[in-house]
């Protein structure tokens, strides 16, 4: 006979105490304990996993269908799945709330390629649903629709049904009744995925689970979620812009190096296949304080915008503020010009502004902000067919960066007719490219003569 005890379950770590505590002594979080019924069954130990049947194997015996991929219908989810979608795969999707997971994918759904869908809401009732499929405008009678939370009720439509792709908005709303606590909490989310994982790999059924995320930025729910999972896709963006990244932080069937570009309208998520031309502004006379940059997001090349405003501090307390670039890095970097290069920007306000509202984290991004600030504090427009990649070392060197001939190569495409890049990148770079003139260049001071004089 089955036995129950009440046990407290860290929300944050999944640590168990037998008493209600404060403050968890594994991770540290405070008021993060939530009682919890846990069941004991006698025996349970000495179960056996695996059917009678099943027995070792050769690796010249297994049959590998890892070539066979799902499309989509999506260019930028192909790209970020490594090619498409691996029948019987488990993708957990997660992003910040009203970043536009649903939109994605109920979008994605409606579009599908992969066969007959089964799209399970515990968020939403149907008629929210055909709401939301009505305003992007699209229809889909291979698409079925099941609003519910119990995960009983789920896997018993899912195998009437047998769909070839499973979605389940969201798994933190999913409850199972062998589980006695509140849907959300650690034992319902790991038994909800176990069961769902088992149930996807015994019917080749491909998973798509959207999750929550906590207030600091990591998927809710047990760490053991992500190792469960054979793909974790991250959708992240400001939602103040129009802009939207799908990241990919693991990745058992492709390259977790590759992102897709989406941009947030009225009547859905529309595929940017060519950022780099909506990220720049095209200004009908120069203007300064702006710089162009050759980043590297993933493996995509994009050329985004530099803006900068320096101004003197009308508080006495001079300001620093970046949007889309780390604060620290700027402070670095405005350090670098006064010590390096002799410009005096300590009793001055320094304003930073990656244009389009994305966060970049590449260091070849360097070379772009101190050319803006530069600009911006000599009131100089630096030239409209220029572009800059590099990473600025404590000393004043440019160094290094990686992918300089996809760099090159976006920037000749768009029609630049000059790009700045370290002296460091001269050996490895053998392509010739007769659209754009490659400078090389090795300490910024060298550079601030060649453009200003």
């Amino acid at each position: 006979m089955a036995k129950t005890k009440t046990i407290f379950v860290c929300q944050n770590c999944g640590a168990k105490e037998a008493k209600w505590t404060g403050r968890c002594n594994v991770c540290g979080e405070w008021n993060s304990f939530v009682e919890e019924v846990e069941v004991q069954t006698k025996g349970r130990g000495n179960a056996v996993i695996g059917t009678p049947s099943s027995k070792a194997l050769k690796l010249s015996e297994i049959k590998a269908n890892a070539d066979i991929r799902m499309d989509t219908g999506d260019d930028e989810l192909n790209r970020v799945l490594g090619g498409g979608m691996v029948p019987g795969s488990m993708i957990l999707l997660g992003g910040e709330p009203g970043i536009g997971k649903s939109t994605l994918v109920l979008q994605f759904a409606l579009h599908s390629r992969c066969g007959r869908v089964l799209y399970v809401s515990g968020e939403e009732s149907i008629s929210q649903i055909k709401m939301r499929a009505q305003r992007l405008g699209t229809d889909n009678d291979d698409c079925l629709f099941l609003s519910g939370n119990s995960l009983e009720m789920v896997l018993e439509h899912a195998r009437t049904i047998q769909p070839d792709l499973l979605i389940i908005d969201s798994i933190q709303t999913l409850a199972t009744e062998a589980v006695d606590s509140i849907p959300g909490s650690l034992s319902q989310i790991r038994e909800c995925t176990n069961a769902l994982l088992r149930f996807s790999k015994e019917n080749t059924i491909s998973t798509i689970l959207i999750g929550h995320i906590t207030k600091d930025g990591q998927l809710a729910g047990p760490k053991i979620l992500e190792h469960m999972v054979d793909t974790v896709l991250q959708f992240e963006g400001d939602q103040q812009y129009m802009y939207r990244i799908l990241r990919s932080i693991k990745n058992r069937f492709g390259s977790t190096s590759e992102i897709g570009i989406y941009e947030m309208l009225q009547s859905g998520l529309r595929q940017v296949s060519n950022p780099s031309e909506l990220l720049l502004s095209n200004h009908a006379e120069e203007l300064s304080g702006i710089a162009v940059s050759a980043t590297i997001e993933g493996v995509r090349p994009i050329l985004l915008e530099v803006q900068a405003l320096v101004s003197t501090a009308a508080y006495g307390v001079p300001q620093r503020s970046a949007t889309g670039f780390d604060s620290r890095r700027l402070n670095m970097l405005l350090a670098v010009l006064e010590k390096r290069v002799g410009f005096r920007l300590a009793s001055k306000d320094v304003f930073l502004n990656i244009a389009g509202g994305i966060r970049v984290s590449d260091p070849a991004l360097d070379l772009a902000v101190v050319m803006a600030v530069l600009s911006s504090n000599i009131d100089a427009a630096l030239p409209g067919d220029t572009v800059f990649a590099g990473e600025v070392g404590l000393s004043g060197e440019i160094r290094a960066v990686s992918r300089i001939e996809q760099r090159i190569a976006e920037a000749g495409k768009l029609g630049f007719r000059r790009i700045f890049v370290p002296v460091g990148n001269k050996k490895g770079y053998t392509r010739k490219n007769d659209s754009i003139e490659v400078c090389f260049v090795s300490k910024i001071a060298d550079l601030c003569r060649s453009l200003f004089g």
